[in-house]
Parts: C-alpha cells; sequence; structure tokens
C-alpha cells in the first residue's frame, strides 16, 4: 500500500515538474527582446550577403569587360569565352566541371540519397565556388573570372589550360582516383616567368560555400555542421557550432566544410600558409545550414619548376573510409582525415577510436538490421562493465545492510549544528565495519567514458542514416510518430517516441534506485537529491526530442537494462548473509587499532576546529 501511495505520488511530482518546467521556461520579456536581435541580425547578415553577391557580380563584370576592351592584354584570350562542363566518375561519385574557373561545380555520391531518395548532391554551382589568385606585374589573375580550354579529356582525368597572349600559360589537371572519393589537383605555370614578378612565392585561393541541409532535422543537424581544420603537426579543430566566428589560423594542412554525415575537404599538399575561416549560420528553412568561408594562401611557383598539388575529399564522414582516404595522400604527411569526426573528449574519443567502432563494423558486417545492432552494442558494453556495476551495487547493498546503525547515529544527533559529528561517527562506523562509501564511486567513473562514448559515436554514424527500425523511418533523425502543426515552448511540433520512452523508463529506474539507496545524512540534503533525481528524466524529454532516434532508442535499451540487472542483483545478493559478514569484519578489527582514512581525519581536524570556536565564544559570551 505504501509503495503505491509513494508511486501515485512520485508520478504527482513529476507532473507538478514538468508544468512548473515549461511555466518557468518561457521566455521572458528580455528573451524575446534578445531573439528579436537575433533575428534582425541575422537579416542584416544576409542583407550583406546580397549586397556582397552584388559587389562581386559588378567587380567580375568590370574585370571582364576591362580585358575584352583591350586586345593586348595578356589575358584578353581567357576573358572571352563560353562555358561548357565535363564530368569525371568513378564507382562512387560524380564530379562536374566548368571550363570556367576550371573547378568543380557539382559532387554527387552515387551510394547515399537525400530525403527526396534523389542522389546526394553535396552541392552545385550556386553553393560553391572556388579562386585562385595570382598577382602579376601588371595584371592579376583571378581564375573563377576567366576561361579554360580543356587540353585532355578522360573517365578519370581532366586537364584545364589557361591561354595568354603569348606569356606562357597555367594547366590545372585533376585526377579522380578509382573507387575513392579522392580528387587530386596540380596548378603548374609554362613559361610564365616574365608575366609573374621573380619574388613571388604564394598564391592566393578562396573558397566557399553554403552548406546544404540534407537530413530531416535542421536544429539537430546543425549541431554537427562545423567548419574543421587540421593545423600541420597538430591536432584538428572547429569553429563555432552554434554562433557567427571568424578566425586567423596558419600552417594548415587541410580545411573541412563539413555537414553532420558528409563533408567537402580542400587539402594542401605544401600546406595552406595562412588562412582567415568563419562560419555563420543561416536561418531554418532556408535549405541551408551554414555558410563557409575559407580566404587562403599557398604555395604557388612562378618559375613551374614545381606544382602546387592540392587533394578534395567529396564523400561521407564514415571512420574507415576517411582513413582510407587519408592514405592516399600525394604527400609523406599523415592527412588524419578520420579526426574530422568528433568522437569526444580525449578518453571518451580512445574508447571510440580503438573499440567502439570497431565493434560497431563487426556486427555491421553480420548484415543485421540496425536496430539489432544497436540493441547488441548495447549489450555487450554493458557486460563489459558488469564487473564494475556489480562493486558498485555491492557497496551500496553493504550501506544499506548498515542501515539500523545508522539510524541510531541519525537519532543520536538531531540537531543540525551537530551534523559534522554526526558524520565523524557515520565514518567511523564504515570504517570499523570495513565499507568506504567512496568505492561505489571508482566503479561509476570508470563506466563513465564507454557510457558517454556511445553519446557522441551514435549520431556520428553515417550507417545508421535512412535505416528503419520499428516506427522509426531513419535512425539517424528523430522519430516523430507523434507530430502536430504548430510548436509547443520547448518541445517544437512532435515528440519523439523513443525519447519519450527512455524518460519514462528512467524515471522508473530513479524511483527504484532511490528506494535501494541506505538512508543517512542531511533529510534536508536526500529531499533536494532525491527531487534533482526526479527532475533529471523529466528535462530529458524536453533536451532530447530532437536527437536522432538511434541515440533515445540506445538510452532507453541502456536504462532498461540497467534496470534489469538492479533487479537480478538484487535478488541474487543476501544482505542478511552481508550483515554477517560485515559483523565479522567489525569483530576482526575490534582486535586491531582503527586506520584513519584522510577523510576521517579531515573530519576529527574540522570537529576539534569546531569546538575550539565554541569554547571561544562562550569565553566571550562569560567576558560580555
Amino acid at each position: 500500500m505504501n509503495n503505491n501511495k509513494s508511486t501515485i505520488i512520485g508520478w504527482v511530482l513529476i507532473f507538478a515538474v514538468m508544468v512548473g518546467f515549461i511555466y518557468l521556461n518561457q521566455p521572458s520579456e528580455e528573451q524575446l527582446a534578445e531573439q528579436a536581435r537575433m533575428r534582425a541580425m541575422q537579416d542584416s547578415i544576409a542583407t550583406v550577403e546580397a549586397q556582397k553577391q552584388l559587389d562581386e557580380s559588378m567587380a567580375e563584370a568590370h574585370y571582364n569587360q576591362t580585358l575584352l576592351q583591350d586586345s593586348t592584354s595578356t589575358l584578353f584570350l581567357a576573358a572571352q569565352g563560353e562555358e561548357q562542363n565535363f564530368t569525371l566518375e568513378n564507382e562512387l561519385v560524380r564530379l562536374t566541371f566548368s571550363n570556367r574557373g576550371a573547378r568543380v561545380t557539382s559532387a554527387i555520391l552515387k551510394e547515399y540519397t537525400n530525403q527526396e531518395d534523389l542522389p546526394l548532391e553535396l552541392f552545385n554551382q550556386d553553393d560553391e565556388s572556388l579562386s585562385f589568385m595570382l598577382d602579376g606585374k601588371n595584371e592579376n589573375i583571378v581564375t573563377s573570372k576567366l576561361y579554360f580550354q580543356p587540353i585532355e579529356v578522360s573517365d578519370s582525368t581532366l586537364v584545364f589550360r589557361l591561354p595568354t597572349n603569348g606569356a606562357g600559360y597555367i594547366d590545372f589537371s585533376y585526377r579522380l582516383l578509382p573507387e575513392s572519393y579522392m580528387l587530386n589537383l596540380s596548378v603548374q605555370a609554362h613559361g610564365m616567368q616574365n608575366f609573374f614578378p621573380s619574388s613571388m612565392k604564394t598564391m592566393n585561393v578562396d573558397w566557399e560555400q553554403r552548406v546544404r541541409q540534407q537530413e530531416k532535422g535542421y536544429t539537430f543537424e546543425q549541431r554537427y555542421a562545423t567548419l574543421t581544420y587540421k593545423i600541420n603537426g597538430k591536432g584538428t579543430d572547429h569553429l563555432n557550432e552554434m554562433k557567427a566566428e571568424t578566425e586567423e589560423l596558419a600552417n594548415l594542412d587541410w580545411i573541412a566544410f563539413k555537414d553532420q554525415f558528409f563533408s567537402c575537404i580542400f587539402i594542401a599538399d605544401q600546406e595552406f600558409k595562412s588562412a582567415e575561416v568563419s562560419s555563420s549560420p543561416i536561418n531554418e528553412g532556408s535549405g541551408y545550414l551554414k555558410n563557409m568561408t575559407a580566404e587562403t594562401t599557398v604555395f604557388f611557383d612562378p618559375s613551374g619548376e614545381k606544382a602546387s598539388d592540392f587533394q578534395f575529399y567529396y564523400g561521407p564522414n564514415q571512420f574507415q573510409t576517411l582513413k582510407e582516404s587519408s592514405r592516399l595522400s600525394t604527400s609523406d604527411k599523415d592527412l588524419d582525415l578520420d579526426k574530422l569526426i568528433y568522437f569526444g573528449w580525449p578518453i571518451v574519443r580512445w574508447v571510440n577510436r580503438f573499440f567502439v567502432v570497431y565493434l560497431f563494423d563487426w556486427l555491421n558486417s553480420w548484415g543485421m538490421n540496425m536496430g539489432i545492432v544497436l540493441l547488441l552494442l548495447t549489450l555487450i558494453v554493458k557486460a563489459i562493465v558488469f564487473p564494475f556495476t556489480y562493486k558498485q551495487y555491492l557497496s551500496t547493498a553493504k550501506m544499506r545492510a548498515l542501515k539500523p546503525y545508522i539510524d541510531k547515529i541519525n537519532d543520536k544527533y538531531p540537531n543540525p549544528e551537530d551534523a559534522l559529528q554526526k558524520q565523524q561517527e557515520t565514518m567511523q562506523l564504515y570504517s570499523k565495519y570495513g565499507v568506504s562509501p567512496m568505492s561505489g564511486c571508482l566503479p561509476t567513473l570508470i563506466q563513465m567514458p564507454v557510457w558517454m562514448a556511445l553519446f557522441f559515436f551514435v549520431p556520428n554514424a553515417i550507417e545508421l542514416r535512412g535505416q528503419k527500425f520499428l516506427w522509426a523511418n531513419d535512425l539517424s533523425a528523430y522519430d516523430d510518430l507523434l507530430h502536430w502543426n504548430f510548436d509547443l515552448p520547448l518541445l517544437g511540433d512532435h515528440i519523439s517516441l523513443f525519447c519519450l520512452l527512455f524518460s519514462v523508463v528512467n524515471i522508473l529506474n530513479t524511483l527504484y534506485t532511490m528506494k535501494q539507496q541506505p538512508a543517512g545524512g542531511d533529510p534536508q540534503q536526500q529531499k533536494m537529491m532525491k527531487w534533482m533525481m526526479l527532475l533529471m528524466p523529466v528535462i530529458f524529454i524536453f533536451a532530447l526530442n530532437n536527437y536522432s532516434a538511434g541515440l533515445n532508442y540506445y538510452y532507453f535499451i541502456s536504462t532498461l537494462s540497467s534496470i534489469i540487472i538492479m533487479f537480478v542483483l538484487r535478488q541474487t545478493i543476501d544482505e542478511k548473509k552481508l550483515l554477517v559478514q560485515l559483523e565479522a569484519n567489525y569483530a576482526k578489527n575490534q582486535q586491531k587499532p582503527v586506520k584513519k582514512s584522510s577523510m576521517m581525519a579531515r573530519l576529527e581536524a574540522m570537529q576539534k576546529e569546531l569546538e575550539e570556536q565554541q569554547k571561544l565564544q562562550q569565553q566571550q559570551q562569560k567576558k560580555k
């Protein structure tokens, strides 16, 4: 009867917390003003971008018009022509090139589809621009404004030549590697020593792209869309995912315009000597996530003795694919492209890179449904950390077995001012019975990296993209089995069923765990702790509603299996026998001096200091 009453009270409290949480988190007037300011800022950015495009178009028209009007210009031939498109493709990717600018204008990944079930296009000529700029003695070359001549065209090779009026030429030589997402580019001048100053050692390269929204959920996908880069001899880093940011950098091996599951990576064999990179969010509903730019300087030899070598990666953010692509580097550097995938903080990242990835790939090789793969992955991880779970539970069970003795200490010191002395006697009791309250913390800390590893791994697993399981049509996006045509505060226009299941199971797990906790300590602190434990699962409903179904499914089965494990341990560990063992420990410890722990020593020191302060206060009161 008491259990049923407690359960009812618990659910009433949860409902009250939910209502209060929604009410308290409604936007204030200040927050609404800030949101309006952010919208105005984004509109201002859009206006600036539109003006920038207009200015660039006008500058381009002026540049071309100037060259066309001067037949004696070295670039007169390159300023006129008609745009032509060419294609290179292999088993994985189809790339479209334009002779205007000698650049890639479209990248289509053959093995992937978009939300309309059409071949996935990373970008087209309206989304992306790439321009090489070289300063001459009298004239400057801006490749995006000039027409190149196709010199060599085959299934895997394409050579564009920039013609001049008797001053030599520059070749852009592309080669698409077989069964790969890698495209090689070599830029080399021929006979142009008189066009360029002898002191010239670098050229400028401007790269810009509006990153498309490829997935179902804008909010979740934008969180993983980042401009990422690798510094030569160091690791990778990225710009802020949530706001506009610009950084000035030096000595970069590569720059990546990264989406949640796909990336365009620009690699320089001779490094980007300097780079100004920027990323800014684009409003939801536009079909895009972010606008990313990179203005760089890179090696260029005007004599033509040495080419400037580059590579492009247009493909998925798949760990093994990126790792294999790094081996295709045309330089002697380790590109570490697989580090493009953010697997969490150092310890968590190691767990993912050297354990979770390979376990997941092994399970995936069986050809099972991804829902089953995640289930087996979770159960295997649970089995591996079970010894630590067992030790943690055993520590709690020992403290629960000593509950009658702890209750006597609580009754002995009912007043708040005796809290320190009560804690001191409690620690002495634990020490005499050979129980350490901290012994349950270490197993928890050991399990945390594994638990967190899957939090970072699952959203980055492209293998889950488009995979159906139960009612979820795509495990990489939220499962909106329940949805409506208006936005609710903090919730949006849907509720993820896997998220709801996880939160409900978490509430049940919290209620069950609270029943297993030994009594003791400050009642007010205990009460506050219970409220926090109940509030967290409710917050999960709002915090994880836009997260991927795969991640919420993992949390659901992980929490459910934890409940089952705790229930089995509860049934198999006899606390009466455990108490007998603890009494034996007590009898054994009575025959030898008690060894004080560092915590016990600190508590005693605090107790002595408190007693001295009390004596001092009493003496001062007597004098008064």
